[in-house]
C-alpha cells in the first residue's frame, strides 16, 4: 500500500502498521482474543504516537477493523474512511472456501489465479506497455513481500460467527466509503462494500475510476484527492483550530 500511503503523507500525517499477527510488527496477538486484537492495535498505535483522535482508515479486511474500532472507541475517531471494505455480513464465497481447505498447499495456485487482477491494473494505466509494466512491478512487489497463507486463512476464520452489525449501528462518526468500479474489483465486490450504506445511510460514497480493489496502489493521487479533503473537513468541523497536513 506504499503508493497510497506516500501520497496521503504529502497532505496529512499518516500512522500505519502491519496487523498484530505479522512477524516483527511489535504488536501483541492473542489467538484467544482474535479479531479484537486488531481493533485494540489501532488504539495502541495512536497511544504510542500521542494521538488522541484521528481519521481512521481501513482497507479491505482492515475496513471492518476500522469500523469496529469506531464503534468501540468513538471518542478516538474524528472520521472514518472505509476503502473497498469487507462488510459485517461477509462470508467466504466458493473461491475462498476452496483455498481455505489447504492454504499453504494451494498458495501457488492462488498466486497463479491472481492474474485475474491484470484487468484492473491495465485499466489504471494508459497503453498496453504501461499496463504490462505496472503488472510486472506489482508482481515483483508480491514476490519480494511474500504473504502468509496461514495468517490469511486465520483472519478469515476469525470472522466466523461474528455479529458486528448491531454494534456498528451505534457509530455516528462522519464516514467516507471509497470503492473502485464495480466491474473491476475482483476481491471485495463493490455491492458488498456499499452494504455499509444500509447501516449508515448518511455516509458519503466516492468511486476511484479506472480501478477496482487496488485504487490506493494503482491510482494513489486520485485516491488522495478524494480522501484528504474529507479528512481535513471533518477534522476542522470538530476543532476549527486543528491543522491537518
Amino acid at each position: 500500500m506504499k503508493p497510497g500511503i506516500d501520497a496521503l503523507a504529502r497532505r496529512c500525517r499518516v500512522i500505519t502498521f502491519s496487523l498484530a499477527d505479522e512477524r516483527g510488527c511489535g504488536a501483541r496477538f492473542d489467538p484467544a482474543t482474535g479479531f479484537a486484537c486488531y481493533v485494540e492495535q489501532v488504539r495502541e498505535a495512536m497511544d504510542a504516537c500521542g494521538v488522541q483522535s484521528a481519521a481512521i482508515c481501513g482497507v479491505s479486511y482492515g475496513g471492518l477493523i476500522a469500523a469496529a474500532f469506531a464503534a468501540r472507541h468513538p471518542e478516538r475517531v474524528a472520521s472514518l474512511v472505509l476503502v473497498s471494505a469487507v462488510p459485517p455480513s461477509w462470508t467466504p464465497d466458493r473461491r475462498v472456501k476452496f483455498y481455505l481447505r489447504a492454504p499453504r498447499l494451494l498458495a501457488p495456485l492462488f498466486c497463479i489465479a491472481s492474474v485475474r487482477m491484470y484487468r484492473e491494473i491495465a485499466a489504471a494505466n494508459t497503453g498496453v506497455m504501461a499496463g504490462v509494466g505496472a503488472a510486472v512491478r506489482h508482481a515483483w512487489t508480491a514476490v519480494t513481500h511474500l504473504f502468509s497463507p496461514g495468517r490469511m486463512a486465520r483472519r478469515v476464520h476469525l470472522l466466523a460467527g461474528m455479529e458486528l452489525r448491531e454494534e456498528l449501528a451505534r457509530v455516528d462518526a462522519a464516514t467516507l466509503i471509497v470503492t473502485g468500479e464495480a466491474g473491476l474489483d475482483r476481491v471485495v465486490p463493490v455491492r458488498l462494500t456499499r452494504e455499509y450504506l444500509d447501516i449508515w445511510p448518511q455516509a458519503r460514497v466516492v468511486t476511484v475510476e479506472r480501478t477496482g480493489h487496488l485504487g490506493l496502489i494503482t491510482r494513489p493521487d486520485e485516491f488522495t484527492r478524494m480522501v484528504a479533503p474529507f479528512v481535513v473537513e471533518t477534522a476542522r468541523a470538530i476543532d476549527p483550530r486543528r491543522r491537518v497536513g
